[in-house]
């Protein structure tokens, strides 16, 4: 029946599914994705990095999913004051060795700016002394030689500022056998929920389930249809979605929207709100059409924040945003001092903001009492209801002679001896790899081929675990036998 329904009536999380189909299953050998998680759900998230990982074939992703860059791709392409470079390895080991390339090279920047005040000083002081004349000379040509070498620069540091709420005494919100849902038909029931000011919860659950039903409950954007909510009288709520970037007016300027909001309001003052939120003086006067996704998010999520809310419910507010102001978004409700409800579909943000997880399934809502790790390991295992019936138990075969264990035992030690004998390898090549004279135009092809022995190297290793991981099943198959 889904199926035949019209594109447009379905959410931006199932577009995108329809979007992703369309293209994965012509299985093409060059296959080009631009934010493939925006707007998916996290299970629908996880099965697309697990596909990516497996794909046959060439994938280039532009992406700002830590996990997905972690987890689903062998070397990162990045761009950077109009160069292209290429690191081999997932995202975290990138910004490890880009860190230390980094600094590497401010290093040799200013032992270099130290040497040429050096020579600069002998040049200056002898130069007009004619038994010192030639010694000046040959300084001068060491300089006129010398290779600048430029400090890298400090990229601009992404940030929020959110405004601080007062203190209200708890809870700020219970919740009594309450039911809602849309016309006569409730999607949650029986929530009997209560949230305090100091409360950092993430709302897990599949495509459907109701996250998004139940923070428009908690953001007074539904009402009950049984039982009771009742909120501090003082509460102020906080409300960014994912459709929200997409109803701000296109044609009026961030600082526009502001004045709506506080017409009484220096301009100074609001100009400042908007720098806070990464909105400097041009963007503040540019027409939100003409924005980027990312400050259309920082925008609405300034417009959440401006009234110091005790509750901030953020539906999937990583969108559009890139690595840098995910990671600011993460500082900022670290340190802000409201209660905070979070859907989204990036674990990593979860796991550095939510300290408590309410799983949204089958109409209820309740505590999830394992962590992340183990939700993210039961999405992938998929729901037990869905799967078949075990087969028949085959009749065991006759336990393995105690040669046959010993063997498999050395098999596993020699396994492991030689994954251990590639880490170490693969440590001193992204040693090699960090050193950032190794990127310049001269040593290309030197570059070249450390990468490619990178490369090898890392096949290598994981054909090796692969080979270590059989050899360590057989073993324990063997036993248990």
């Amino acid at each position: 029946e889904a199926q035949r329904r019209p594109c447009s009536d379905f959410s931006g999380g199932w577009r995108m599914r329809v979007a992703l189909a369309g293209v994965l299953c012509a299985q093409p050998d060059l296959l080009l994705l631009d934010e493939p998680t925006n707007y998916l759900d996290l299970e629908g998230a996880l099965w697309l990095e697990q596909y990516l990982a497996r794909y046959p074939h060439t994938v280039i992703i532009i992406s700002h999913d830590r996990d997905l860059l972690n987890r689903a791709v062998g070397a990162i392409l990045h761009l950077e004051n109009r160069k292209l470079t290429l690191w081999n390895g997932p995202y975290d080991q990138f910004a490890r060795q880009r860190a230390a390339a980094r600094a590497n090279l401010a290093a040799a920047a200013k032992k270099q700016e130290a040497r040429r005040a050096h020579l600069q000083s002998f040049v200056d002081r002898f130069k007009a002394k004619a038994t010192k004349a030639a010694q000046a000379q040959a300084r001068v040509k060491m300089l006129e030689k010398m290779e600048p070498i430029t400090a890298p620069e400090e990229a601009a540091k992404q940030v929020f500022s959110f405004p601080v709420p007062e203190q209200l005494s708890p809870p700020i919100i219970t919740l009594d056998g309450a039911a809602v849902g849309y016309g006569d038909k409730p999607i949650l029931r029986r929530l009997n929920l209560r949230i305090d000011q100091d409360d950092r919860i993430a709302l897990l659950g599949r495509n459907g389930e109701g996250k998004s039903t139940l923070s428009k409950l908690l953001a007074g954007k539904l009402e009950t249809c049984e039982g009771r909510i009742a909120r501090s009288s003082k509460l102020r709520i906080g409300y960014f979605a994912q459709h929200q970037v997409d109803e701000l007016d296109l044609a009026a300027t961030p600082l526009l929207h502001l004045q709506r909001l506080r017409p009484e309001e220096h301009q100074a003052k609001l100009r400042a709100r908007l720098a806070g939120f990464g909105l400097l003086a041009d963007q503040a006067e540019t027409a939100v059409g003409k924005l980027s996704g990312g400050q259309k998010a920082r925008l609405s999520l300034l417009l959440a924040t401006i009234d110091a809310p005790h509750l901030l419910i953020l539906d999937e507010p990583t969108n559009h945003l890139d690595i840098e102001s995910r990671e600011a978004l993460v500082e900022a409700l670290t340190a802000y001092s409201g209660a905070v409800i979070l859907v989204s579909h990036d674990m990593h943000l979860l796991s550095l903001v939510a300290d408590r997880l309410w799983l949204v399934k089958g109409g209820a809502v309740a505590p999830y009492a394992a962590d992340l790790e183990a939700y993210r390991a039961e999405l992938l295992a998929g729901d037990p209801d869905d799967k078949p019936a075990p087969k028949a138990v085959e009749k065991k075969a006759p336990p393995p002679s105690r040669e046959r264990i010993l063997a498999l035992r050395a098999e596993a030690r020699k396994c492991e001896d030689r994954v251990e004998k590639l880490a170490e390898m693969l440590g001193k090549l992204d040693e090699k790899l960090a050193d950032p004279t190794l990127y310049e135009a001269a040593r290309s092809a030197e570059r070249e081929k450390w990468m490619l022995k990178h490369a090898e190297a890392r096949e290598a290793m994981a054909r090796a675990e692969e080979l270590w991981m059989a050899a360590l099943e057989a073993l324990e198959t063997a036993m248990a036998g």
